[in-house]
């Protein structure tokens, strides 16, 4: 299906997107209690700082996320890695309130920001007919570690200090990333494209925005309300998870086990996604994303057996599959590929702080006194409401073509 150049685009994405788990909700909400406990905090004083770090973290990767517009990729994936991996030592040197602000931003912004960044806007840009299939392989880099990393974290936890759980990762980061990516993207450059055959020329000629003009259009901000949802409800799960599992009375395992069958639902539909997109384009998939979040907020709401934790989270994970396909294929298949990671930047950002907007409303409506259904009906309305708003402009949703 690829050639070799886009094998190896293919793999960096997939590494990349793998590797920025650390900066990820699910990830770091793990070591959520141990943190709290070190610190003495609330889970409302955690949220807010979380969610402060956060959406520092998207202003400042509207600023430096469209640099990959200009300087060569392999230079940039590189000053990624090493950032990361400073910012996961840092994160072992917690100590105080100060200490964690500063390294939830750093995790927030290498991780969760320029590394998913980084590897989308490289496919975004380098496929064209087969965009849907590469995008979807190389976000299964992310559902691999969704899959594997929190059991492994759970157990670590157990038997090792969780700081020197950040020390060692911090390593490895280091150690592996600048050389897989100079093995696989050092020949890359701005004007590398997957081959097209002639009658997909038509995606040559569709009009390249630039930032300023698609944040003057209105079909971005709809758009974004249905992209939004996912990020900051799913935050919201994945960093008070501990809440969740408490409310419900579910073992200290449950929300753990139930990440498997996230990570499979997420890259089944990854892999359907990618096929579908490339059939039907993401315009026709975009008001199916969030039907799944959806049902899973009545789930949270109506049940509270342990079996229905993983209905939940599948049911997240199926959109989440789908999220993370369509959040790259939608920008560049209407707004095209020369301002790509400009633009990649400016959503990628508003991602970001969703997920702090998540975290940090999550945890006002806890230290309320709100249940976890009250708040699942919250969400349920947001989600509904953006849905609606999608199918009421989505024979609107075409390029320009020049």
């Amino acid at each position: 299906m690829f050639n070799s150049l886009s094998l190896k685009v293919i793999i960096f994405g997939f590494i990349f997107t793998f590797f920025s788990s650390f900066g990820q909700s699910f990830f770091l909400g793990i070591f959520n209690p141990s943190i709290r406990n070190e610190l003495s905090i609330t889970h409302g004083q955690f949220g807010s700082i979380y969610a402060s770090a956060t959406l520092l973290s998207s202003f400042i990767l509207i600023w430096l996320g469209k640099k990959i517009d200009d300087i060569n990729i392999f230079k940039f994936a590189l000053l990624v890695a090493l950032l990361l991996s400073f910012s996961c030592f840092f994160f072992s040197k917690i100590s105080s309130i100060t200490f964690l602000f500063i390294a939830i931003l750093l995790m927030r912004f290498s991780g969760q920001g320029m590394m998913s960044h980084t590897a989308t806007t490289t496919i975004s840009r380098y496929f064209t007919k087969s965009r849907g299939k590469a995008l979807s392989t190389g976000w299964f880099g992310l559902s691999t570690a969704e899959f594997i990393l929190p059991v492994l974290m759970i157990y670590l936890l157990s038997i090792i200090n969780w700081k020197i759980i950040w020390i060692y990762i911090s390593i490895l980061v280091l150690i592996f990333l600048p050389i897989i990516s100079f093995y696989l993207i050092k020949n890359l450059n701005f004007d590398s494209r997957e081959e097209t055959s002639e009658k997909n020329e038509n995606f040559k000629n569709i009009k390249n925005w630039t930032r300023l003009e698609v944040v003057k259009d209105y079909r971005f901000y709809i758009i974004c309300m249905n992209m939004l949802a996912m990020p900051w409800i799913a935050t919201g799960v994945f960093v008070y998870q501990s809440f969740i599992l408490s409310s419900k009375g579910w073992g200290p395992y449950i929300i753990a086990q139930s990440f498997m069958v996230y990570s499979i639902t997420s890259v089944i539909t990854l892999f359907v996604a990618g096929f579908l997109i490339d059939k039907f384009t993401s315009r026709k998939l975009l008001i199916y994303m969030n039907v799944p979040l959806l049902l899973s907020a009545g789930v949270l709401f109506y049940f509270k057996n342990p079996v229905s934790s993983f209905f939940f989270l599948g049911l997240i994970g199926i959109s989440n599959g789908l999220a993370n396909v369509l959040g790259s294929s939608t920008w560049a298949e209407i707004y095209g590929v020369r301002h790509i990671g400009s633009i990649k930047a400016l959503t990628t950002a508003l991602m970001v702080f969703a997920t702090a907007f998540g975290t940090a409303l999550f945890g006002f409506l806890i230290d309320k006194g709100l249940s976890i259904e009250n708040i699942s009906i919250i969400s349920g309305t947001y989600i509904f409401s953006s849905i609606i708003l999608l199918i009421l402009i989505k024979e609107k949703l075409n390029p320009i073509y020049q």
